[in-house]
């Protein structure tokens, strides 16, 4: 077994060395106006700090790959024209690009950096990789819709490029993310194809017939509702194997706009799956399964990944992500045996909650609940940042996660 990728999402500086330390080989990151996703929150990668965060990953021993992949119009090539030195001072390890006009852009000015092929260009056949191999690519990310015996008949005609796979996370119920619905919902103001979705795909619909406009009619599908529209989160982590035996290089997380907990907690379960694999290809990943269906999900499925897509891959009940257990709280600091954390949903004395950080994985239980002011507390509230005791502690608490317990695999 080769050293196959394991590629994260980095939505901000944050999540970038967060993604790294629990096991990413390399993340990818866009920067405002150019990338299919507008993050919001934390210290945001902008042209302003793009080299930093370049030269972050760097640091911390990863690769960095720039999104620059939407769909562009004269005045986005005009913007990118005015930001091609801060681009090229970033020095990133390669950009991800689906525009014919900013790849020639990125060729003439940047030739010696790597050109990724996003998966927006709907890359299915080994003709369309042959083509982007001889335009100068060294990887091609390939759509969604391939099955792994289409991936591994790709890599058997075209063996001299490098080949990139989603296996985790959101999908999009149009063809490889090309979907209109939010620009029409939303009369321009939410471009999903410059990074801006507003996910109608999530909606809850209801039917209207012409002459009787004030009646309306839910939309049922054997009674288990009305998101018509929205699809289940891929999952491919107990087939990993049979995807590096089809010749994958890089394994791709979709999430820029997930949670800091989404993104160590899913990076630690493929980090961990990907080195078992190592060691025995036949091994057992069912466990990684439970461990990923604590994190945010629209329930799972596997998509075409197995053939064709089935009905039952689509999540006709509910709309927004359901977890296995709940993100607690993050470490800011420590003070002897206690431990300054930044609660994210309430917390109990006495309750028994799991740690993970990079390294460990254990249940424990909260002994004592002081705030800033040291006066003792039985319950600590959402946002508020108390000192917390346990009866077990990390041994490195700077990248230290908590969570309910959630479900155990034995």
């Amino acid at each position: 077994m080769g050293n196959v990728e394991l590629l994260m999402p980095a939505g901000n500086i944050e999540k970038l060395e967060y993604a790294i330390k629990y096991g990413a080989n390399a993340v990818y990151f866009g920067v405002i106006d150019f990338s299919l996703r507008a993050m919001r929150k934390g210290e945001l990668i902008t042209l302003d700090n793009l080299k930093s965060a370049v030269d972050l990953a760097h640091k911390l021993g990863a690769k960095a790959y720039i999104t620059l992949n939407i769909f562009a119009f004269n005045k986005d090539i005009k913007l990118l024209e005015s930001s091609i030195e801060k681009l090229k001072e970033s020095s990133p390890d390669a950009f991800i690009i689906s525009d014919f006009g900013i790849l020639n852009l990125i060729r003439k000015h940047m030739p010696e950096i790597p050109i990724h092929i996003s998966t927006q260009t709907n890359t299915l056949n080994y003709e369309s990789v042959k083509f982007w191999r001889d335009y100068g690519a060294s990887r091609v990310i390939l759509a969604r819709e391939l099955a792994i015996s289409d991936i591994a008949e790709i890599r058997a005609k075209v063996p001299d490029i490098e080949l990139e796979s989603f296996v985790h996370g959101s999908q999009c119920v149009s063809f490889s993310g090309r979907c209109l619905l939010s620009d029409y919902f939303t009369n321009g103001e939410r471009k999903a194809n410059h990074g801006n979705c507003s996910q109608p795909c999530r909606w809850s619909y209801k039917l209207v017939e012409s002459t009787r406009p004030d009646q309306y009619y839910e939309i049922n599908q054997d009674n288990r509702g009305t998101h018509i529209l929205s699809p289940k989160d891929l999952c491919l982590v107990e087939h990993l194997q049979e995807l590096i035996d089809a010749g994958i290089d890089s394994f791709k997380i979709e999430g820029r706009t997930k949670s800091l907990y989404y993104v160590s907690a899913v990076a630690k379960a493929y980090r961990n799956a990907i080195d078992e694999l190592k060691l025995n290809p036949n091994a057992d990943l069912h466990k990684y399964y439970i461990e990923l269906k604590k994190v945010g999900n629209r329930g799972y499925t596997t998509g075409f990944a197995l053939g064709e897509n089935k009905p039952d891959s689509y999540s006709y009940d509910i709309s927004k992500g359901l977890a296995g257990a709940d993100f607690l709280f993050e470490f800011k600091n420590r003070d002897n045996d206690n431990y300054l954390v930044k609660i994210k949903n309430k917390i109990h004395l006495n309750e028994e909650i799991e740690i993970i950080t990079p390294t460990e994985q254990f249940i424990t239980r909260i002994i004592e609940i002081k705030s800033i002011e040291g006066d003792l507390q039985e319950i600590g509230n959402t946002n508020d940042e108390v000192y917390l005791k346990f009866d077990k502690a990390p041994i490195d608490y700077k990248y230290a996660l908590a969570r309910t317990i959630g479900e155990v695999c034995s």
